[in-house]
């Protein structure tokens, strides 16, 4: 996929319309500086949500947590 290309005067006139369409394309833009790649847009994508709903529902819960488990590991052998 080709990443849209806009030069610096370009995007200083149509700034706030190529921001926009950033925010609802959810594509990059590369601004370049005398045809050169200088800078690259992209839309903030949160990297990590919250810890605790990450994990719900993947934890097995024992009703004897001291009791051994029927897995042999490697490091043990």
């Amino acid at each position: 996929m080709r990443k849209k290309r806009v030069s610096k005067s370009e995007f200083k006139a149509r700034a706030h319309e190529l921001l926009r369409l950033i925010q609802e394309s959810g594509e990059s833009i590369i601004i370049t500086d005398h045809g050169n790649p200088a800078i690259e847009i992209c839309p903030y994508r949160a990297k990590h949500g919250d810890a605790f709903e990450l994990l719900r529902g993947s934890v097995l819960r024992y009703a004897e947590p001291i009791d051994s488990v029927d897995v042999k590991w490697a490091a043990a052998e």
